[in-house]
């Protein structure tokens, strides 16, 4: 059909083309997807955002330019009438122009529907919020694949339910998008990220606290760095509730969570790892208690000019789909998988040697793991190595494999950056609070003691362990002969540096 003669401009001419070309892309590009199998989210960003975004220029060019070619039209002839266009349906040409106007609508329409749905769900797919700006996410994205939690989506956590949030994530999104291409974003990506939603509105959505009321039992497995890479099993008794279910949140480490207790915090800088001020209250007596430590002085100016944060799961489990695993862990795990064999000597000390270094890029790192090792086995156990270099090989390659899933030099990121709250090990963690520092005014203090979290049933070397009954507690035993230190310093001002 010829085109109207007030569609007969470069405006109206460009607009078909650019809608015509984008819109045989877009069918080409979902045929080669669908018939190949082709579930890739850089094609699907083309099919379903970027394309249709082009072919959207383009229709709207298309009356734009009639319009604009119309006024011109009467601006040189002023005795024109300015008449908006008349539809006669029993005219031929304008009933074939109506018919294919409509048409085009339907199929534009229906065409536009399917592809807002699928737009949705490839914005809200694991793979684009993990793979389509790599070297940024790929930290996340590695490290949230091998969590306990790689089986749900990002977007169940980082958005939830609800147009108002979705609204916000994708706001959101258009300024990282805009950090990517201006290359404006941080090394590492900076935590924690005040923006996300609340823990209750997300997390216990599967994690409701009332299903952790019961205490469990946990064996933690180590090894030595020592000639025979000695077992060193410690058997905790996890106080997640009280001892008897019935009584609730009556006690137990999901106490801070309590529905009828409030607990508030101001840290430095906001960043939750140096906290000066805590407030508790009993929602249901109104009893208000606050701490302050003396080692970290704030005052009642900084305080009432603060917004405290009001504690909740992510206080705690700050890591539940990204953790990094320090050197140590990994490695124990490898072991204890026999993907490292324990019967090559001092293999756990040659490993932490290594792997304690800074590495400036990933390719340097596999290198000199691969022969930091193999070389000391080839000098100072030359007759083992010929005799076990296929489990010197194995061993290469597992710590290759680890140092991949939880150290990324390209962004800076391993453990150390972004510390687990979880536990004391090797980060303040529970003792950012619970560290005989902070005081009340009545002087009630925030106990240090180790046994209102869990206690010690059993520990020791594999023939020669301690055990007591579930009721009582054995006083932690250091593997290595350390005095009373451990006593008197906390855990991670030595385990977050030295292996």
């Amino acid at each position: 059909m010829k085109l109207l003669s007030a569609g007969k401009n470069w405006i109206t001419i460009i607009g078909l083309l650019i809608a015509s070309i984008n819109f045989l892309m877009i069918i080409v590009l979902f045929l080669i997807s669908t018939i190949f199998n082709k579930n890739d989210t850089n094609l699907g960003l083309f099919i379903y955002i970027i394309l249709p975004g082009f072919l959207l220029l383009g229709l709207i060019m298309v009356p734009a330019g009639i319009l604009i070619s119309r006024k011109k039209r009467i601006t040189k002839t002023p005795g024109e009438k300015k008449l908006l266009p008349a539809v006669d349906l029993n005219n031929p040409m304008h009933r074939k122009a109506f018919i294919a106007f409509t048409i085009a609508t339907v199929i534009i329409l229906f065409l536009t529907t399917y592809g807002t749905i699928e737009a949705y769900h490839l914005t809200e797919s694991v793979e684009f919020c993990g793979t389509l700006c790599h070297k940024v996410m790929e930290p996340e994205y590695t490290a949230y694949q091998n969590s306990p939690h790689a089986n749900v989506a990002c977007v169940d956590c980082h958005v939830g339910s609800g147009a108002s949030w979705y609204v916000k994530s994708k706001l959101s999104g258009l300024q990282q998008v805009y950090a990517v291409a201006t290359k404006t974003y941080p090394s590492p990506i900076e935590t924690p990220l005040h923006d996300l939603r609340p823990a209750r509105e997300t997390c216990e959505k599967c994690h409701w606290p009332q299903k952790f009321y019961a205490r469990n039992l946990q064996t933690n497995r180590y090894y030595l760095a020592d000639s025979l890479n000695s077992e060193w099993d410690i058997i905790l008794q996890m106080k997640i509730g009280p001892e008897i279910t019935e009584l609730g949140f009556a006690e137990g480490i999901h106490w801070h969570i309590n529905p009828d207790v409030n607990i508030e915090y101001i840290s430095e800088n906001d960043m939750r790892e140096l906290i000066s001020y805590v407030k508790y209250t009993n929602k249901a007596t109104g009893e208000v208690t606050v701490y302050r430590n003396p080692d970290i002085e704030i005052s009642d100016s900084i305080i009432s000019a603060s917004l405290p944060r009001t504690m909740d799961c992510i206080d705690c489990h700050n890591r539940p789909s990204h953790k990094y695993s320090s050197p140590p862990v990994y490695f124990d795990k490898a072991m204890l998988t026999n993907e490292v064999s324990q019967e090559i000597p001092f293999i756990k000390r040659t490993a932490m040697g290594i792997l304690r270094n800074t590495f400036t890029d990933k390719d340097t790192a596999l290198m000199q793991i691969r022969e930091g090792i193999i070389n000391y086995y080839k000098s100072d156990f030359s007759g083992y190595f010929e005799k076990n270099h296929p489990k010197i090989d194995q061993t290469v390659a597992s710590m290759q494999k680890a140092f991949s899933q939880n150290s990324f030099p390209g962004m800076k990121v391993n453990y150390d950056i972004y510390p687990n709250h979880i536990g004391h090990l090797e980060s303040e963690g529970c003792f950012r609070c619970h560290n005989d520092s902070f005081t009340s005014d009545n002087g009630r203090k925030i106990t240090r003691d180790c046994n209102i979290c869990h206690t010690i049933i059993g520990q020791g070397k594999q023939d020669l362990m301690q055990f007591t009954n579930i009721r009582e507690a054995l006083e932690f035993q250091h593997p290595v002969d350390i005095g009373t230190a451990w006593k008197e310093a906390n855990c991670s001002e030595c385990h977050r540096y030295l292996y």
